[in-house]
């Protein structure tokens, strides 16, 4: 496509001077920039005329993975740390723990897939066709008398459909479904899970022409995607992702694993074509999903640390059925990478404004290390421990918005919240601890501070335990893990 865009460009450099008597720079720049606009709208068409063809060939069989699954349901949980007495946290003094290695998953933020080339509105009355994705009233442009009808499931079958979405007569539904991934800040996830929302409303639920549509959506919108035929002739999505999914069959399809979507099969025929500029779907959260407000019962949270308080809350059970239907996942080959996900992702401001102005009230004009061991002190105490596999029945990282909802927590979920608690409220660097069994975490304080101390990078991080059975304060570590050597996990 740039290739083409520079000739263009370099035509139209060489022949501009023969109208420039007649026309004015501001003329001719528009002229260049509709010409632009309509080579990218001719190289879509092109394409995806060309998609269609090699659709149409026979596609191969393929033999599915099997799933993954967490490792960490098979490492038995360290019981919650018993909290030190006054002596022990009087004497704390500074000393070094040695740890294991350092897993740096520091990345530049990356703007989510695009189309291939810009998606134009068209002027025409459509219909406005609404449905519902995670409890949010969601409308876009199309009409129900545009609706195809599969004949059947060949190759040729499907081409024909996806020949029909590719008018430019669904430009406007391509359009609005971009709209809504941006004025919902919906992540990779919930706009897949949208855009099957939106299919099964207007096709069906588990309708193969629901399917196709889901498929062309987000493979239009610049997500990698593949589309498979099961011999009882059921069609598949399949996408594409850079993390491991955990509990998913997938297939192993050049360089790339494809989970397919509902898959109960063994196999598949795979319509494998690679489409341009198309990218895997990340699981990272980086925004708040904006759902409409669906407000769950009071929850009242009390601390019993020295600086007791209670607070009630109200949650958007829409963005908490959200969370709850959440894949697990690693990235980088990496199983320790697991838990950044959840120590990523932002406490939605609803939540903040019930619960920051008590927090801060407390730890206004206090120095870092006494405003730290408030914090931790409330994320220590407010909640009560329980194993996830008593609870779920496996292993089920919370995110930190979900650790202050249930009753029950563990270590990971505590380690979770605390890190939002110290990034957003103190503004200092946090690092995620791995030991077998357990999750703790370090901080980087600008001031000095006591106790158990790491060495990373050549800076200092004071280790926390989020997870204890009362207060202990910051750098205080479990006698149990003093000896053993942390993974670092920094994100």
């Amino acid at each position: 496509m740039m290739k083409r865009l520079i000739i263009l460009s370099i035509s139209y450099i060489f022949l501009s001077p023969i109208y420039a008597q007649e026309k004015s720079p501001e003329e001719i720049f528009r002229e260049f920039k509709q010409q632009q606009i309509a080579s990218y709208k001719d190289f879509r068409k092109e394409v995806n005329n060309r998609y269609t063809e090699f659709m149409r060939g026979k596609w191969d069989w393929f033999n599915s993975e099997s799933s993954i699954e967490d490792m960490e349901n098979k490492v038995k949980p360290m019981p919650a740390p018993s909290a030190p007495d006054e002596k022990e946290i009087n004497e704390l003094k500074k000393a070094f723990l040695e740890h294991g290695k350092v897993i740096s998953i520091h990345k530049k933020k990356k703007a989510q897939p695009m189309p291939l080339s810009p998606i134009e509105e068209t002027i025409q009355r459509d219909e406005v066709f609404q449905f519902y994705a995670y409890g949010t009233q969601m409308k876009v442009r199309i009409g129900t008398s545009s609706k195809y009808q599969l004949n059947g499931t060949t190759e040729n079958d499907v081409a024909d459909m996806w020949m029909h979405l590719s008018d430019k007569s669904f430009n406007n539904l391509i359009y609005d479904c971009l709209q809504l991934r941006k004025e919902h800040n919906l992540c990779d996830w919930a706009y897949l899970n949208t855009l099957k929302e939106l299919s099964q409303a207007y096709y069906g639920e588990n309708s193969n022409e629901a399917v196709v549509l889901q498929t062309f959506l987000f493979n239009q919108s610049g997500y990698k995607t593949r589309i498979g035929r099961s011999r009882s002739n059921k069609l598949y999505m399949m996408i594409a992702s850079p993390n491991t999914i955990y509990g998913k069959a997938y297939f192993k399809i050049k360089d790339d694993a494809f989970y397919p979507l509902d898959y109960k099969e063994t196999g598949l025929y795979i319509f494998a074509h690679e489409y341009p500029g198309e990218e895997g779907l990340s699981l990272s959260i980086d925004k708040e999903q904006l759902f409409d407000l669906a407000t769950s019962d009071i929850h009242r949270i009390e601390s019993k640390a020295a600086d007791s308080l209670h607070i009630d809350i109200k949650f958007n059970s829409n963005l908490m059925n959200f969370y709850h239907s959440y894949p697990q996942s690693h990235i980088n080959n990496d199983e320790m990478t697991k838990w950044t996900i959840y120590a990523s992702t932002p406490i939605s401001e609803s939540v903040k404004k019930q619960l920051y102005p008590s927090l801060r009230s407390k730890i206004e004009g206090k120095t870092e290390t006494e405003a730290a061991n408030i914090l931790i002190g409330f994320v220590q105490t407010a909640f009560e421990y329980q194993l996830d596999e008593v609870v779920w029945g496996k292993d089920r990282p919370f995110f930190p918005e979900e650790t202050l909802f249930y009753p029950f927590s563990d270590c990971e979920d505590r380690a979770a919240l605390f890190s939002n608690l110290i990034r957003d409220l103190l503004g200092l660097d946090t690092v995620l601890l791995y030991y077998p069994g357990h999750l703790a975490m370090a901080v980087r304080f600008n001031s000095k501070v006591e106790g158990k101390t790491l060495l990373i990078d050549g800076k200092e991080y004071t280790y926390c335990e989020p997870t204890c059975s009362s207060y202990a304060p910051v750098g205080w570590c479990p006698t149990q893990l003093a000896s053993t050597k942390p993974v670092i996990i920094k994100y």
